[in-house]
């Protein structure tokens, strides 16, 4: 069955290029959630004040891959122990987000970080947010594959391109596409 999970793990240009390799994922969609703006725009999110996360909306075959599968690779991507911060890219729209469908969604993505903490996978706390999805836009045309298109652009090289590796070098066998 085709489902739906909404990830924000920082720069989205980066969970995107993550998730278009995972095996079962079939829709990688950037774009913007959990503001105040209805329909905002990328500069209105870089200012901060919109209350929007950046964020990765993947359809995803739970035949193939489950939604706490997509979680494990989500926390091993991104610093889950920042707030409003991915390495250098500092606000609230690079928070660590996720954001549920349903109930479902909720009590697993809860009980995904639960384990983690309890495993001490992380030196400091855990401080994604976890809930229910509300004001999802996507973003503008041009993000959308942006590492694909954009290989050799300077933070892709330098930011997005290291995740993708840690991606693979993890999760490479039991998930990339071939």
């Amino acid at each position: 069955m085709m489902r739906q999970a909404v990830l924000g793990g920082g720069c989205f240009w980066c969970t995107e290029a993550v998730f278009l390799e995972v095996k079962g994922v079939t829709v990688v969609e950037s774009g913007y959630c959990g503001g105040h703006v209805q329909s905002p725009t990328y500069e209105q999110i870089c200012d901060g004040n919109t209350g929007h996360a950046e964020v990765v909306r993947i359809e995803f075959d739970d035949a193939q891959i489950s939604f706490r599968e997509l979680l494990e690779i989500f926390f091993v991507v991104h610093d889950p122990t920042t707030l409003n911060q991915q390495g250098n890219d500092v606000g609230p729209q690079y928070r660590s987000a996720i954001f549920t469908m349903d109930d479902a969604q909720q009590a697993e993505a809860q009980a995904v970080i639960d384990t983690l903490t309890r495993s001490r996978v992380f030196d400091d706390p855990i401080v994604t947010e976890v809930t229910p999805l509300s004001n999802y836009f996507p973003a503008e045309a041009y993000h959308q594959r942006y590492f694909e298109r954009n290989p050799w652009q300077g933070y892709c090289r330098m930011v997005v391109a290291p995740k993708v590796a840690k991606y693979r070098k993890n999760f490479g066998s039991r998930f990339a596409r071939s």
